[in-house]
């Protein structure tokens, strides 16, 4: 048994079963290479035909238009200007709604799609999916960005051709916008993917997570100066993304002069990019583990009794 063993590992190294190279003598680490290449490749793939899918699927279209809607309604009643300046206060709250749109987007609704598709067996079966987690992820993110983009430009044109709202004034602004939308991305994606793989189930991870969003949407400074809230509010909101990603697309959207509202005087660029970056880290950390975990505990009868209990709650039908 023992020689057995002894002479079948040198023929699975030469093969490239087990050893350091494989069948043509590539190290390792190329092997790894390959399968990270195919995981993107894969993922890439997977994340036209989501877009796609969305793009064809009119309910679910609108309902993310039905944002951009609101966020003109409520910029259409405002006409005060913003205290000490000659700008309208309607474009705070233009720039605030853009930057509460992208964290919306990868917070709120990337986890409801996560634990959606999680009850409908999508975690189980990626353990016979090419790429599988890694794939997944890359799917999703390309989702979410062409989801975020879409709505970003719908209302940042809607608004500049219906209620007179801000645009960039120069290359310089439209460069901030940006790498300030792609930070934001990189920031508050990796996170939604992590709270959607701990979430229990479909029906609650909306009422969980709506309330601490909407409660940031309040004392971010993403509609009114920050400065007005209480500065124990303020700095618990400094603490998470939706203040500096509102704070950075204001410096790519209203003039310098708005500048006398925020709290320093200044946009503060580079404190936006790395709390922006450090919640990117923070998030990418946890997303792969927490999604791979998921999976590794997703069986069959696991699955069938979340969607035994779905039905009687009315949750899920047939």
């Amino acid at each position: 048994m023992r020689e057995t063993d002894m002479t079948a590992g040198p023929e699975r190294t030469a093969r490239g079963g087990t050893g350091a190279t494989d069948g043509a003598g590539a190290p390792g680490p190329a092997r790894a290479r390959g399968r990270r290449l195919r995981s993107w490749r894969a993922g890439l793939r997977r994340g036209g035909i989501e877009v796609r899918h969305l793009l064809r699927n009119r309910k679910e279209f609108v309902s993310y238009l039905s944002n951009v809607v609101v966020a003109l309604m409520v910029a259409s009643f405002i006409h005060d200007d913003l205290p000490g300046t000659h700008i309208p206060a309607a474009h705070l709250t233009i720039a605030g709604f853009a930057a509460y749109l992208l964290f919306q987007v990868g917070l709120i609704n990337l986890p409801q799609i996560l634990v959606t598709e999680r009850d409908e067996g999508t975690l189980l079966r990626l353990r016979a999916t090419p790429g599988g987690i890694p794939a997944y992820l890359v799917a999703k993110s390309v989702l979410i960005v062409v989801m975020a983009v879409g709505i970003i430009t719908v209302l940042l044109g809607a608004a500049a051709l219906l209620v007179n709202g801000p645009l960039p004034h120069s290359p310089g602004g439209w460069l901030t916008l940006i790498w300030v939308i792609a930070l934001g991305l990189l920031a508050v994606v990796p996170l939604g993917a992590a709270i959607g793989a701990v979430l229990p189930n479909a029906r609650e991870a909306l009422a969980m997570i709506m309330l601490p969003a909407m409660a940031l949407l309040v004392t971010s400074g993403a509609m009114f100066p920050i400065g007005r809230l209480p500065v124990v509010v303020q700095d618990v909101a400094s603490f998470f993304p939706l203040r500096w990603m509102a704070q950075g697309v204001r410096s790519a959207l209203l003039p310098d002069a708005a500048r006398a509202v925020e709290l320093s005087g200044s946009w503060q660029l580079p404190t936006v990019a790395l709390v922006l970056a450090g919640w990117a880290v923070a998030g990418f950390l946890l997303a792969v583990p927490l999604l791979r975990r998921a999976a590794r505990r997703e069986s069959g009868s696991r699955l069938t009794e979340r969607q035994g209990k779905a039905r009687m709650s009315g949750a899920l039908t047939t």
